[in-house]
């Protein structure tokens, strides 16, 4: 079974109807509970859960501590390319935009890294559009040994690959994938994935499978909030976390909160999420699994930031650029993938996590303490 055959168990209007369904009865009962399941978490997403935000926050808070401690892992994405073959009405490299496109080579490959080295990170994610043509297995092959000699732990978030090229980049040493389905609506994602082999529902969503049966250390996934009714698509990626966990044991899991931003080429938002919601949902996400990474990029403005991160957050993106080749040059914004909203540079994030308390991590966890 891939979760293309478990996300059949759930209809898009029944688990809506059943959110907005739930009573204040049903929001006491999950903060009641010592573990919660999806039917709880329905309810702690539901308008009817707004008036007990700050009791989830209190209870959030007590959660993350007590799995995470007082850390904060800080991470930065290092973006090679916005070449990308398909047409996504949402993303600022699709490839229907008139954008200026480029591709690091390796030597600018090296400059990127030694610049993002000085800032102090050991964590890096690698992201590029989705080309299999100019960005596929071959071109990763040549940058990972690049970029590992820098970094103590890599993740990328590409084009969804199949399980033998997962197996490949493992070996040349990728520790985490992120992939994120946009939204689990399958007729909402046709309408918005228009040309390329993104526009493949099911391939995508059996993405994660594929990195499970692949033996990956860590994987991420999410929904483009903003896309489609969020509160319905943030139940899927809960049920798909489920399944993951209870499938593939030996993984880490985290879950990553983006919301549309504006891009080139950019479309109206289906669904606004507010701060608050946002909040709500973070809390949620602690409340229902104790044990996954909850991230926050620099989508999310810098007062969000400050207040957010006691309540469930334990990984931060910091002095980030969307652009290839935007640290070690000061690139054509033209490039850029989305706006970014949070433009402190790791320096300053850094030292405001440490008043509030916090060690900042600067790679992730090492492999030796957690038996992978």
């Amino acid at each position: 079974m891939n979760f293309s055959d478990k996300i059949k168990e759930y209809q898009w209007d029944d688990v809506r109807l059943s959110i907005y369904g739930k009573t204040a009865q049903d929001v006491q009962r999950a903060l009641s509970k010592p573990r919660l399941d999806l039917e709880d978490f329905k309810a702690l997403i539901s308008p009817a859960a707004e008036p007990y935000l700050e009791q989830m926050a209190q209870k959030s808070q007590q959660l993350t501590l007590q799995r995470f401690g007082k850390t904060q892992q800080f991470y930065i994405p290092l973006y090679l390319s916005n070449m990308c073959s398909n047409i996504c009405t949402y993303c600022g490299f699709s490839m229907h935009n008139a954008l200026r496109r480029k591709t690091l080579d390796m030597e600018e490959i090296e400059r990127e890294c030694l610049a993002i080295k000085k800032m102090g990170f050991d964590h890096i994610l690698i992201v590029t559009g989705e080309s299999e043509r100019k960005v596929g297995v071959a071109y990763f092959k040549q940058a990972l040994p690049i970029i590992k000699r820098h970094f103590a732990n890599i993740t990328i978030e590409v084009q969804p690959l199949d399980q033998d090229e997962y197996s490949e980049l493992i070996e040349y040493g990728v520790n985490a994938v992120l992939v994120y389905q946009e939204t689990y609506n399958p007729v909402t994602y046709a309408e918005h994935h228009l040309k390329g082999k993104k526009s493949d529902f099911i391939y995508r969503l059996n993405t994660h499978d594929r990195l499970g049966e692949a033996g990956i250390h860590k994987m991420g996934l999410g929904s483009l909030i903003g896309l489609e009714e969020w509160r319905t698509d943030c139940f899927y990626v809960a049920a798909h976390l489920n399944y993951l966990e209870k499938k593939y044991w030996q993984t880490r899991y985290t879950i990553s909160f983006p919301r549309l931003r504006p891009c080139e080429g950019g479309m109206e938002i289906k669904s606004v999420m507010d701060d608050k919601q946002l909040v709500q949902l973070i809390c949620a996400y602690r409340l229902f699994n104790p044990e996954v990474e909850l991230s926050l990029s620099t989508r999310e403005s810098e007062h969000f930031r400050n207040h957010v991160l006691p309540l469930g957050i334990t990984s931060l993106s910091a002095g980030s650029s969307t652009q290839p080749g935007g640290y070690a040059e000061q690139a054509d914004k033209a490039l850029e993938q989305f706006e970014i909203s949070d433009e402190r540079s790791p320096e300053v994030m850094a030292n405001l996590v440490k008043a509030q308390g916090y060690e900042v991590v600067w790679k992730d966890w090492d492999h030796s303490l957690t038996g992978k």
